[in-house]
Order: C-alpha cells, then sequence, then structure tokens
C-alpha cells in the first residue's frame, strides 16, 4: 500500500497533508509514503524530517503519485493532477462540495474515490477526525492575534505611574468552535469580552469562559439548533430584534470578530455598514466567513480595508496562516479516518462502504458520484 502527499496545487496555500509524526504512525500501519519535495517546507517541514521519519522523497508530484493506492491532500485536487494513481484509488481531503457539481463529477469521470474531511459526522467516534474543528480552532485563536496586530492600543487594563490603559472590549459573533478560541484568546490577552449566537447550548459555553452573552432569548431562539449541532437559518422577525440588540452593543466595541457560517449557505450578514459606522475610529472587525460571503457589509476577501477609520480584516486561509499547527492537526485528523480503512491483519485498504464515516463522506467511486450533496448539485 503505497500513500503519497505532493504539494499543494494553489500557491497560497501553505498546508501540508502529512507530517512526520504522522508518517511514522502510518509506517506502523504497513504504509509505503511517498512525499513530493518541497511539500511541507511553507509548513516548516524540510524533506529530511520526512526522510528520518520513513518516508521516500519523489523528485516531482508524479514520481510522488506513481502507483499510489491512497493520495493525501489539504485542498480538492483537479483531475488532471492525479495522474499515476492506481485506477480507484483514494483522495482524502477538503474537498468543498457544495455546489461544485462539475468539479466532483470530474474526479468520478478521473477513477478515483474522493472523500470529503468536511463531511465528517459529529459522532464520538469521529471527532479524532474532525477536520472543520480542527482548522476552526486555531482560526479563532488567529482572528484574534490578526485583530490585536491592528488595534492600535494595549489589550489588557494596565495599571502606571502614567495613568491607567482601559482593557480593550471584544465581541464575538458566533460561539462554535472558533468563536469560543476566539473568546478564550481574548480573555488570555486581558480583554472585556462578549459573546453572541443563535444556539441556546452557547449561552453556558459563553459563560464557562468568562463572557458575557449577548442574545435576544424568545422561543424561536430557543429552538434555534439542529440535531448536528449547526445554528438554524433564523426567521427574519428574528434576526431584525437580534440586529437591533447587536447594533446597540457592536457600537460599544473596540473589537468584532465574526465566525458565522452554515454548511452549505452563503455566509449570514451581522455586521451592517451603519454598524461599522457607529463604531470608533480605531475599532478592528475580523470577519473569518469572508471565503463565504462574509458576515460583514464591507469586508474584502484577501485584505484589510479601512471605512471611516474602522479596520475590516478579510484574510483568507487564516487556518493557514499558521501552517505548522494547522497541518500537524489536520495530518493527525487524516490519519485517524484512513487508519479505519485498512486492515490490521492484511495491511492493506479494506474499505468497508456500508461503514458511516465512509457514507457520510465519500463522494465518488467507480467512475460514478455517490454522495447526496453531491448528486444533488450535479441535478441541479
Amino acid at each position: 500500500m503505497k500513500i503519497a502527499v505532493a504539494k499543494e496545487l494553489d500557491p497560497a496555500e501553505p498546508r501540508v497533508a502529512l507530517t512526520p509524526d504522522v508518517v511514522k504512525k502510518l509506517k506502523g500501519l504497513g504504509a509505503e509514503i511517498s512525499v513530493e519535495t518541497g511539500a511541507g517546507l511553507s509548513s516548516g517541514v524540510i524533506d529530511a524530517a520526512y526522510e528520518e521519519a520513513g518516508a521516500q522523497i519523489a523528485a516531482s508530484r508524479a514520481d510522488a503519485l506513481s502507483g499510489a493506492d491512497v493520495l493525501l491532500t489539504v485542498r480538492r485536487p483537479t483531475p488532471e493532477s492525479l495522474s499515476g494513481l492506481k485506477p480507484g484509488a483514494l483522495v482524502i481531503g477538503t474537498m468543498d462540495p457544495y455546489g461544485q457539481a462539475d468539479a466532483i463529477a470530474a474526479l468520478a469521470t478521473a477513477n478515483v474515490s474522493a472523500f470529503a474531511m468536511e463531511l465528517m459526522p459529529r459522532i464520538t467516534r469521529a471527532q479524532v477526525m474532525d477536520v472543520l474543528s480542527s482548522q476552526a480552532n486555531l482560526a479563532g485563536y488567529r482572528a484574534v492575534i490578526d485583530a490585536a496586530a491592528e488595534f492600535g492600543r494595549a489589550m489588557p487594563q494596565m495599571m502606571t505611574a502614567a495613568g491607567t490603559v482601559p482593557p480593550a472590549r471584544a465581541f464575538v459573533m458566533g460561539a462554535g468552535v472558533a468563536g469560543l478560541q476566539a473568546i478564550a484568546t481574548a480573555r488570555r490577552l486581558g480583554a472585556v469580552v462578549s459573546a453572541t449566537d443563535v444556539r441556546p447550548a452557547a449561552k453556558e459555553q459563553v459563560a464557562s469562559l468568562g463572557a458575557k452573552f449577548i442574545a435576544v432569548e424568545d422561543e424561536e431562539f430557543k429552538q434555534a439548533e439542529t440535531a448536528a449541532g449547526y445554528a438554524k437559518p433564523m426567521s427574519a422577525e428574528y434576526q431584525a430584534k437580534q440586529a437591533e440588540l447587536t447594533a446597540a452593543h457592536i457600537a460599544k466595541q473596540d473589537i468584532v470578530i465574526t465566525t458565522a457560517l452554515i454548511p452549505g449557505r452563503p455566509a449570514p450578514r451581522l455586521v451592517t455598514a451603519a454598524m461599522v459606522k457607529s463604531m470608533k475610529p480605531g475599532s478592528v472587525i475580523v470577519d473569518l466567513a469572508v471565503e463565504r460571503g462574509g458576515n460583514v457589509e464591507g469586508a474584502v476577501p484577501g485584505e484589510v480595508v479601512e471605512i471611516d477609520g474602522v479596520k475590516i480584516v478579510g484574510h483568507l486561509n487564516v487556518p493557514g496562516r499558521l501552517a505548522a499547527s494547522s497541518s500537524a492537526l489536520y495530518a493527525k485528523n487524516l490519519s485517524s479516518f484512513l487508519e479505519t480503512l485498512i486492515s490490521k491483519e492484511t495491511k492493506e485498504l479494506a474499505v468497508n462502504w456500508d461503514d458511516e464515516l465512509v457514507k457520510a463522506t465519500a463522494l465518488t467511486r467507480d467512475g460514478a458520484v455517490i454522495h447526496p450533496i453531491a448528486k444533488l448539485a450535479e441535478a441541479n
């Protein structure tokens, strides 16, 4: 069984799908590992580290993929970049499957079995495989660091002989994995933190981190969470009430971090231009949903813009801004899933297509698109 890892095709993607400690783990499962030269450099991993862990360094992508049974990747590869893989080889990574019917169909035509790690079910067994959580956790941390870097004042309260520096006031919108880490990080840096979320369960989580919870807690709010733990789309009436409460609160904040995403949907608009204008000059907003349309009116993907003295940070691929850490966690997510696809007895691939993890993540098989999400997109 040969497992391949290559440089990411997108030059703006610094993460790598495999790290040396995971190479050792996969070698123990009987795998031969082939890594394209330079694949880990942007994540701080040199070829020699892979070799020391037991991987072979391939001179090119084609050499790395030649005869491989499995390709581990961060981003969805193009069909043309899969040349050399065995027919039916597994391609495991984040596939961005929503609304990408043509791209997923092309993977099926390339005769690979593609698995989308972001579709991993949120069940106890799969926690170690949850790439959305591992990457969002780091994104939440980095959002606060980026906000602090753009903010022209200190975050904590400081008592000095020359006077007192007041603490920054930070407001986190969305208390999922990214939001909770943002709350914790802002608190560590000494900010006075508040947060909001439409999911009732978030109230206790926010309070446990020492932040104040801000929300319209009516009957709709009490029913605003799916069985999978995601926020439900809210009615226009509730959104209006929440927006009114939020607007008054935002006007008093120094830093706002937005994290709201609903899988398969455009990011909800949480911060309007009027809200931005109400903030003091020197304030900072970080929009972690900018790649999906943005939570903040005026946010520009990949840029830091300034509107009436308020900076709006729209960095892309925020987990990639911590490439070494995010790659380490991502590689463990992938290897934990891959381990369930390998027979401990024969040390060969033995995919159980009836396994709930496989059913949840498999997009293509035997030249066909098989996942309901991808098939629905194909039909539309």
